[in-house]
């Protein structure tokens, strides 16, 4: 029972994965429809990496941009047995700037990827430790991309709505804090109204460019090993070997995609929270991706990472504050530069977040 009164939501409070497979970006949890009773909460997050690399003497220059994640949730119960919970998140994103003035290949070079997320999942409990969920997610997705090196290629995707569901079950035990629970989570089609101009085919008429964003499984667990101590952890795979971004003009003019990739991602993550008093839990948690080898994307120069997190967590009256620092170190990759084959190393992104949740 203490677990349930002090720990049950001491998880990893803040998770950068500026190097995740693929363009993840939240991970798409559902924690706070876990929670007790009626609960809402807003979190905030800014990731600065630091990619750079380069080929025959041509230094890249840092070429990820820094951005921030928001997110917020809401669950209420309904009945004894029916409780729903309405959850906003950034699910996926790029921002990609190679310096200009470098004698660089893909210098110049732009991407900025965008999405919005709303999931609306209801949960019915069977028995006090056997439950299962399910709903429907919305997502909206639009892209800017320009590279100067390819015939001086521009692209615009317009925003799209697309609609996916996710479903899962879950297991718990409150008296010894254990939460054990399994989702997945559809692939999501869009059709991006697209826009192409290139020195090659000059403006050409709109095309759609198909996109569909990949299903997923998350699989998460926590439970109590001693007196105020919680061990928590998880695996998520994401189909993103069947991801891909072709627009017509770009297709035309390479024969292939802008973005693709060819290997499905897993990511690990194992953690450890600790009340230090009866306000205030520790936590510290490591996540991890191996790296796939062959050739990575210029728009994603990384290669798995390894990832260290430090969270606080404050209660105060219905009222909980968390917060986190994380510090990525992005796996070494190498890519297609045109003119050789382009290295990027030792490159890293330090994340910070802050969560305020209140229970009525």
């Amino acid at each position: 029972m203490i677990f349930r009164i002090t720990l049950s939501a001491a998880m990893m409070v803040f998770h950068s994965i500026a190097f995740a497979g693929g363009l993840d970006r939240s991970g798409q949890p559902l924690d706070a429809l876990f929670h007790k009773g009626g609960y809402a909460e807003f979190s905030f997050g800014s990731v600065d990496p630091s990619v750079s690399g380069s080929v025959v003497g041509q230094e890249s220059g840092d070429m990820a941009d820094s951005y921030t994640q928001v997110g917020a949730a809401y669950k209420s119960d309904l009945t004894d047995k029916w409780s729903l919970a309405l959850i906003y998140d950034q699910p996926y994103g790029g921002n990609v700037k190679y310096p200009t003035g470098t004698t660089y290949p893909f210098t110049g070079s732009t991407a900025v990827l965008k999405s919005n997320g709303l999931t609306v999942i209801p949960r019915f409990r069977i028995s006090e430790r056997f439950s299962v969920y399910g709903g429907v997610r919305g997502q909206t997705i639009n892209a800017n991309i320009g590279i100067p090196a390819v015939s001086n290629y521009s692209g615009t995707a317009r925003q799209d709505e697309g609609f996916g569901y996710v479903l899962g079950a879950a297991v718990e035990n409150p008296e010894i804090g254990l939460l054990i629970h399994l989702t997945y989570g559809s692939a999501i089609e869009h059709e991006n109204q697209t826009t192409e101009t290139s020195a090659a085919l000059g403006a050409t008429p709109d095309s759609i460019t198909i996109l569909e964003t990949p299903q997923s499984v998350n699989f998460n667990f926590r439970t109590g090993v001693a007196a105020d101590t919680l061990v928590f952890g998880g695996i998520r795979w994401v189909n993103w070997s069947d991801f891909a971004i072709t627009p017509r003009d770009y297709k035309l003019i390479t024969k292939n995609s802008i973005l693709s990739y060819e290997n499905d991602v897993n990511t690990f993550s194992l953690g450890v929270a600790r009340r230090l008093d009866p306000s205030l839990v520790m936590s510290f948690s490591i996540g991890y991706e191996a790296s796939e080898g062959g050739l990575a994307s210029n728009l994603g120069p990384t290669d798995g990472r390894t990832g260290l997190t430090l969270g606080l967590r404050y209660e105060t009256g219905n009222t909980v504050i968390s917060g986190g620092l994380n510090y990525t170190m992005a796996g070494d990759a190498k890519t297609n530069a045109v003119i050789g084959t382009s290295d990027f190393e030792d490159n890293d992104a330090i994340g910070v977040g802050i969560k305020v949740g209140v229970r009525f």
